[in-house]
């Protein structure tokens, strides 16, 4: 199991320059050891160089320990290592010393110079000592021996911790690699879940959005039209009762109309939803899910309002008094759906506003489709009578317009609206015929 960079740093909490304080007694431990070594072997070498055997133990427990510096200044380990060698002590001190060097993050010159003088100067210690035995006696084998031992010495004492801490050195820097990486990769990751969250936080903000313009353009041009019959059944229940009858029969209708529609849009937020919620999705079968979702209605089966239903729209808004014509320019062809549900809804939502501010005034409502685009146009006149636009005391939210022009910029399109020179209001829009 690896660490990512932040808990190894977080790791290292050891004295002067350890990292960590096992590395430190290891160290520590380490050059006591050397330090026994080199004051044992400075008895024999104070009897040989002619000075007291308590100089030659302080000068190899002096020299032992400096093996106790060996992470922070491996070179000057080697160094006295090989300064020690014709003393004939300190091969602990030279063995530990080379693979720390080895080990080091140093240019490889120096590693193979070092590395170079350790092994010459153990292979003529080592010489020098074999034959010092032959010419004694204490080994009579032939002359070959004498460079077979000397290189075999030396090449033991020099090459497997030469090797070993090169193998180690570059483990490490492959495990620092690897943490880099690691680090590298949960920034990364960390970066794509935000921006993930940021998306999700921008499509749920969408998404309210177009759930609240579909509720208003459902609610307020339906209730709005209720409002006005209503009004009108008020005005006329006891001088035309039939009038009357016809009228509450029209509200009734609206109001139906105006729960089915709504019934499908909460059935729609409703859909996937039991009897509690569901465990939380993963973001792969939200995408397949939205997915699918657009391929319904890109084949067309989401239900919604469409352009062949304007007929009837301005219909709902004559019966209820409004003095409106419509008129359809050039040849009538399907477009996609969003298209047409778009402009449905254009028309919708300014016939509202004519009966929220203009009661009574003359509408015209032209629809035109062009080569590339669709237009549509809402205009209306001046109201008949200035207390007429309050009459039905109609609520306005300011969304209607807001709203409108939502719609038609989503699709690419472009949308204008404002009051006539005439004192009435024009609400135009003109959508591409393809998205």
């Amino acid at each position: 199991m690896t660490t990512t960079g932040e808990e190894h740093a977080a790791g290292l909490c050891g004295p002067w320059w350890w990292a960590r304080w096992r590395s430190a007694a290891l160290d520590g431990g380490l050059a006591f050891l050397s330090a026994v070594e080199c004051g044992a072997e400075g008895i024999p070498f104070a009897q040989d160089a002619g000075i007291p055997p308590a100089v030659g133990i302080v000068f190899g427990v002096l020299a032992g320990s400096v093996l106790l510096i060996r992470r922070r200044w491996p070179i000057a380990v080697v160094l006295v290592s090989i300064a020690i060698t014709p003393a004939q002590m300190g091969f602990l001190m030279g063995i530990v010393g080379l693979y720390t060097l080895a080990a080091a993050e140093l240019p490889r010159r120096i590693i193979v110079a070092l590395a170079g003088m350790a092994l010459v100067g153990t292979l003529i210690v080592s010489f020098v000592r074999v034959q010092q035995d032959m010419n004694r006696g204490d080994l009579t084998l032939g002359d070959w021996f004498v460079p077979f031992a000397s290189i075999t010495t030396s090449l033991g004492l020099t090459a497997p911790p030469l090797l070993l801490g090169l193998y180690v050195g570059a483990r490490r820097r492959l495990m620092e690699s690897l943490r880099e990486r690691a680090d590298s990769l949960e920034r990364e990751l960390q970066l794509l879940a935000e921006r993930a969250e940021e998306r999700a936080e921008w499509a749920r903000g969408e998404e309210r959005t177009r759930i609240a313009r579909e509720m208003h353009d459902v609610v307020a041009h339906r209730v709005s039209l209720m409002v006005v019959h209503a009004a009108a059944l008020q005005a006329v229940a006891r001088k035309d009762p039939e009038k009357a009858v016809r009228n509450a029969a029209l509200v009734g209708d609206m109001g139906r109309q105006a729960l089915t529609e709504l019934r499908e849009m909460l059935g729609v937020l409703r859909s996937g939803d039991g009897a509690r919620r569901p465990a939380p999705v993963p973001l792969v079968a939200v995408k397949v899910a939205a997915a699918a979702a657009a391929s319904r209605v890109a084949e067309g089966e989401s239900e919604g309002p469409c352009l062949s239903e304007l007929d009837e729209l301005v219909g709902q808004s004559a019966a209820a008094g409004m003095v409106v014509d419509l008129s359809v320019e050039g040849t009538v062809r399907p477009y996609p759906a969003e298209i047409e549900q778009t402009a449905y809804r254009v028309v919708q939502e300014a016939l509202t506003n004519v009966h929220k501010h203009a009661a009574g005034a003359k509408t015209h409502v032209r629809l035109a489709h062009r080569m590339a685009e669709l237009a549509m146009q809402v205009e209306n006149g001046p109201p008949p009578e200035p207390a007429s636009a309050s009459a039905a005391r109609l609520p306005s939210g300011g969304n209607g317009l807001l709203g409108m022009k939502e719609r038609v910029l989503a699709l690419g399109g472009v949308f204008v609206s404002g009051p006539t020179e005439a004192g009435g209001f024009r609400v135009s829009a003109v959508i591409p015929a393809t998205v």
